[in-house]
């Protein structure tokens, strides 16, 4: 079990794309003429701050306000909206393109099944549906029965299913529900006896923390004061009671710190602890029967104040066993008796290994699964209780992979992908492993024309970095390949491959699609994470250019018929590389970014983050930030790549005011022929940071994206 939540910028979508013959034929490889008519004018009210010395000018403060607060930005936006619907729906390829995408955007999809007594909880998603449908299948069945779909609750697909957690026993479900990408998730129960809800109801963006073994009673983290992001805490439900009674366990007190709680598999202790940004955390336990009884929360503190991660797995017959990066960044396994907690008793099951990282540690019967990041690639080993590595359970090929498994059984479940192989669900026996196909996506096209390259960039400082290339195996290096370059690079996430149906057209029309996997990233462990972060964050975007260098170099593509893409942190990234190197790049895609990183943690939930990137109340982290904060480093008359801005009304992670701000401050001061190069803003008044799109909205984004760089890097025919 894993006591810690994730409230990181990390967006689940990334670029992707395949498509008709009809279509393949329409494209050609020579930049398309465009035509653009000029972005609204934005009015200019200069606000000026002095940090540290420095005066800084903000033109466009007033660009902060929500539109809901404000009627002269909820105009703006509006206009800004027009003009880039207008623009983006002028573009010679969108209506190919759109039908084009259609049938692989319309896929179904099954998620990976969890086992309870009562049999496996699912989601799956018709291919035309908005959002997935959990679903339960008694063992021995050949097919389950929907029993949660969010689709009946709302007709316009607003509203999502964020997340969902069974008991043991299978008869209860607790869930959590928002709308409008807003992840203000209420957390209810279904009863699989009843077949319907429960009226327990909890509100206050709701993350579950884990059941009880009696099936009655959970541990969840909740806002107390839902305006508040940093109310955070962590209560004790009985089911049919009022969450008015809820008991506190935990409270938070430092907005950059996340407490945190939930309750070993046998329901006698509570692990908690105290995140310190994705790269260390505090960690305790507690005996649950003397808490319920004298409500004091009496700790065991295994790790406190020191410099690295300590995830834990499960406490088994008094012994807590936990993964952790502490003393050795690639990840190890140390098992800790709570009778002898000290550090110096600890023993070491599992060390670090030089050539891969450790991800994660799921338990079954008897044993661990443990799952490996080889070159960015998965791999699974089971080990005994004692360390002992038994076998390797074996997976189809070199891409990304997940298992779900079950303290009581031999029993698990690996979901695999890879960026030519579709998502397929396997069923096998940990100890005996075999893989059984379970579910499969089926696909409107064969793959057999693709294949993926690991090709690997040499940095600014000789540090080499990886990226995987995705394209058509008939196709000529010869420098005129129109190129989509994706990356991250932070919150310690990596960035492994999967298959995504819309890079489909994309390859077919001659593209080539590439993942960098930048430091500031988890691919290479706690060392590469803190590489790319604060005062290091420039390493992040020199790998980036490093990558991009070495595709121009080796004849893939050329600067004119390269477009970079990322989001959130991602759009940081693709920002800042817009504004220091913008003679590298033909187009951006800027996704739900922070972009004026002086003024970035007054917003939101945004001082979760500084311990990843600083704060400008730091004199000498001010430095770092406002040196590349992309909104300070717009240059009047330099010519920048054509930008699609994007950012969600109601996201709860990165305030719109980055994306508004960036893109008012561009149109004015650039000197881009706007025919050519335009500078476009959509802000999305149904959406949030990307998550819980209905189906349709998600189809007009992708169409929207491509489109745009297929016409900028010459994809697309007039």
């Amino acid at each position: 079990m894993r006591a810690f939540g994730n409230l990181s910028m990390h967006q689940t979508t990334t670029r992707h794309a395949a498509t008709t013959v009809a279509f393949i034929s329409a494209l050609v490889l020579a930049p398309a003429a465009r035509s653009s008519p000029a972005a609204p004018p934005t009015k200019v009210a200069p606000v000026t701050d002095t940090l540290h010395g420095v005066e800084i000018v903000d033109d466009y403060r007033w660009l902060e306000a929500l539109e809901k607060d404000s009627p002269e930005v909820e105009a703006w936006t509006t206009a800004q909206n027009d003009h880039t619907r207008a623009t983006l729906e002028a573009l010679p390829c969108r209506e190919k393109l759109s039908k084009a995408l259609e049938p692989w955007m319309t896929l179904g999809a099954v998620g990976t099944p969890v086992i309870t007594d009562a049999g496996y909880y699912y989601t799956e998603r018709s291919g035309r549906q908005n959002h997935a449908v959990l679903r339960h299948r008694a063992k021995g069945e050949a097919t389950g029965r929907a029993i949660l779909d969010v689709n009946e609750l709302d007709e316009k697909g607003l509203t999502s299913l964020d997340w969902w957690r069974p008991n043991e026993r299978g008869d209860l479900v607790a869930f959590g529900t928002s709308r409008q990408g807003s992840e203000m998730s209420e957390l209810h129960i279904f009863s699989l006896e009843l077949g319907t809800w429960l009226a327990d109801e909890i509100v206050g963006k709701v993350s579950f923390s884990g059941w009880m073994p009696d099936g009655r009673s959970f541990f969840y983290s909740a806002l107390r004061d839902p305006k508040d992001p940093y109310s955070r805490e962590t209560r004790f439900h009985i089911v049919g009671t009022a969450p008015r009674f809820d008991r506190v366990v935990v409270r938070q007190t430092d907005p950059s710190k996340i407490p945190s709680a939930g309750p070993s598999t046998d329901g006698k202790w509570l692990i908690g602890g105290l995140s310190r940004g994705w790269q260390a955390n505090d960690l305790w336990v507690c005996d649950l029967a003397a808490w319920r009884q004298s409500g004091e929360l009496e700790k065991t503190v295994i790790a406190e104040g020191l410099d690295g991660r300590f995830d834990p797995i499960d406490v088994i017959d008094g012994t807590l066993y936990m993964s952790t990066t502490f003393g050795s960044p690639r990840g190890s396994i140390v098992a800790v008796d709570l009778a002898k907690p000290a550090r110096e008793h600890w023993k070491t099951l599992l060390s670090e290994r030089p050539d891969m990282v450790l991800e994660g540690v799921s338990r079954a019967e008897g044993c661990f699964v443990t799952s490996w990041s080889k070159d960015v690639c998965s791999r699974f080993e089971v080990m005994d209780m004692s360390g002992k590595v038994l076998h390797e359970i074996p997976l189809p090929g070199l891409g990304t992979a997940g298992i779900s498994t079950d303290h009581r059984t031999h029993e698990a479940f690996i979901s695999y992908t890879s960026y030519d192989s579709p998502r397929t669900i396997f069923q096998t026996h940990v100890m005996h492993p075999k893989l059984a196909p379970w579910a499969r996506t089926e696909i409107p096209g064969d793959l057999s024309a693709y294949t993926v390259e690991q090709k690997r960039a040499k940095s600014k400082d000789g540090t080499e970095v990886p990226m995987f290339i995705v394209r058509r195996k008939d196709m000529k290096l010869d420098g005129t390949n129109p190129t989509l370059l994706y990356g991250y690079g932070g919150f310690n996430v990596s960035l492994t491959p999967s298959f995504n149906p819309t890079l489909v057209p994309w390859l077919d029309a001659g593209g080539v699609y590439v993942v960098a996997n930048l430091r500031g990233g988890g691919e290479f462990g706690e060392e590469w994470h803190r590489a790319g972060m604060q005062d290091r964050k420039q390493n992040v975007f020199d790998d980036f250019y490093a990558c991009a260098e070495w595709l121009i170099r080796e004849k893939y593509t050329s600067s004119a018929h390269l477009a970079i893409e990322g989001g959130s942190n991602g759009g940081l990234l693709t920002g800042v590389a817009s504004t220091q190197r913008p003679d590298l790049f033909a187009a951006a895609i800027v996704a739900v970014p922070l972009l004026d990183m002086v003024r970035y943690h007054d917003f939101l939930i945004a001082r979760y983050w500084v311990p990843e990137y600083g704060s400008s109340e730091d004199s000498a982290q001010f430095r770092t930030l406002f040196a590349y904060s992309p909104y300070h480093n717009v240059k009047k008359g330099a010519k920048y790549p054509a930008l699609l801005v994007t950012a969600g009304e109601n996201d709860s992670r990165v305030h719109p005011l980055h994306a508004r701000k960036f893109a008012a401050r561009v149109q004015a001061l650039a000197a881009n022929d706007r025919s050519q190069d335009p500078i476009l803003l959509w802000v999305d008044r149904d959406a949030g940071h990307g998550q819980g799109k209905p189906l349709a909205l998600r189809i007009r984004d992708e169409v929207d994206q491509w489109s745009f760089v297929m016409s900028q890097t010459g994809a697309c025919a007039p």
